[in-house]
């Protein structure tokens, strides 16, 4: 298992820090460059990774640390840099490297460090004589194992966000031909983002019970490791058994009095060269919340501040080379909203596939007297074709439990219906590829 840790500094660690920081294993190893230099390797004498470092990243949304790292690091005043490291699990000193490496940027720059007490800027010894299982070259950095089937990556953060490690993995393994199972606790939650991107092909989340073995998270089919991945177990009557610990604690959200608003929209827009993306989430936020959407991004934590602009450059960039633009925008912490698109550009236009959803306590009221209005102007100035809204009980900070989720119901229709267990409606084609980014 890979071993995650966070620097979060006020200021940019520039090439002199980061040295500083990977020479906490002292000089006799060596840097290698991945991805365009986008991430760092520190290696072993003979070129084995201990730990990879992702470049830094401008987060302008200082809410990103408590919704994705909780609540135990404080809240930085303004933007800050996000830099993460993965610590093989292979070597048990791999991980202290890791924590010395992040403490000494923060000792430089300020800042604080996830996880929590984690920090310390010693040299650590590493053994005379490494010796770590070989890597495939087609191995991505985020990846625990990879077979002929599969690639196995296995965290145990609180939330598991879509990432960039975790988008590129998607991306490198669909293209390899091989499934993501991603692998966790059960006390760890995903994030809509991260549900999303599991949602598609052959992808799996992969629940370790410590009683009741391995099952998927949302499925709750139990899982058994079989010729190089996590497959099914199936009953006699030829159907998937579940487990026992996706279904105990189904009822929480609705003992709490929680509920998630979701909406699964489509726009088709014509292809024209003044065409603006983004407006019909502008238009939904502003309804639902009161202002617009504060961020967005191709994969979390969400970096940027919000720019229709900016997001359309980006998609039409990645439409001349004929890929689609995975999306994801972020609302602010007061009504938890977020939102994920796939921008593609088909024979009918520029379409977006748009999931958004928003978080309610039991005592704040809902916006579904708003709801038609809402649809006609969307249809209106947005060239919305398609919608469905749900209303079901579920976790009102939007993250998914390894659990069963009630049926929500249809909240679009004269009367409400049961639309069945919610997952996030399936993406355009090209939905496998790397989620983000160019």
């Amino acid at each position: 298992m890979t071993k995650d840790v966070i620097a979060l500094t006020p200021a940019m660690p520039d090439p002199a820090t980061l040295l500083a920081g990977l020479y906490a294993g002292g000089p006799g190893l060596t840097v290698n460059t991945l991805a365009d230099g986008a991430v760092l390797q520190l290696c072993s004498p003979d070129g084995v990774p201990l730990l990879s470092v992702e470049a830094p990243q401008l987060v302008h949304h200082p809410e990103e640390v408590r919704r994705l790292l909780g609540v135990q690091v404080a809240l930085p005043a303004g933007p800050f840099w996000w830099t993460e490291a993965r610590a093989t699990g292979s070597l048990p000193e791999a991980e202290r490297l890791a924590a010395s490496f992040a403490g000494r940027l923060a000792s430089v720059l300020g800042g604080a460090v996830w996880p929590p007490g984690a920090a310390h800027t010693d040299v650590v010894p590493l053994p005379a004589r490494i010796t770590l299982p070989p890597l495939s070259e087609s191995q991505p950095p985020a990846v625990d194992i990879q077979t002929g089937r599969a690639s196995v990556v296995v965290q145990d953060r609180p939330v598991i966000a879509l990432t960039t490690w975790l988008s590129d993995a998607l991306g490198a393994t669909a293209a390899q031909g091989r499934a993501l199972q991603l692998v966790t606790p059960p006390t760890s939650r995903l994030t809509l983002p991260a549900r999303a991107a599991l949602a598609f092909g052959p992808h799996r989340w992969v629940v370790q019970h410590p009683e009741g073995g391995y099952y998927d998270g949302l499925s709750g089919a139990r899982l058994h490791w079989n010729d190089g991945a996590f497959a099914e177990e199936h009953g006699s009557d030829g159907e998937p058994r579940v487990a026992e610990s996706f279904t105990a604690a189904a009822c929480a959200p609705i003992l709490k009095g929680e509920r998630r608003l979701t909406l699964s929209l489509r726009t088709v827009h014509p292809a024209t060269a003044d065409l603006v993306l983004g407006g019909a989430l502008e238009a939904i936020w502003q309804q639902l919340t009161g202002g617009p959407p504060t961020g967005w991004s191709t994969a979390e934590p969400v970096n940027l501040v919000w720019s229709k602009r900016e997001l359309t450059e980006l998609a039409r960039t990645r439409a001349q080379r004929g890929a689609p633009t995975f999306l994801i925008a972020l609302g602010s912490p007061e009504q938890p909203a977020i939102a994920t698109t796939w921008a593609v550009h088909t024979a009918a236009g520029i379409e977006e596939h748009m999931t958004v959803a928003l978080g309610y306590g039991p005592e704040d009221s809902l916006p579904l007297d708003a709801l038609p209005e809402l649809f006609r102007h969307l249809t209106k100035r947005h060239d919305l074709t398609d919608v469905i809204a749900t209303l079901g009980p579920a976790r009102s900070d939007l993250t998914i439990t390894p659990h069963a989720e009630h049926a929500p119901i249809s909240v679009t229709a004269p009367s409400a219906r049961p639309a069945g267990r919610h997952r996030p409606a399936p993406g355009p084609s090209g939905a496998g590829r790397r989620a983000g980014g160019a």
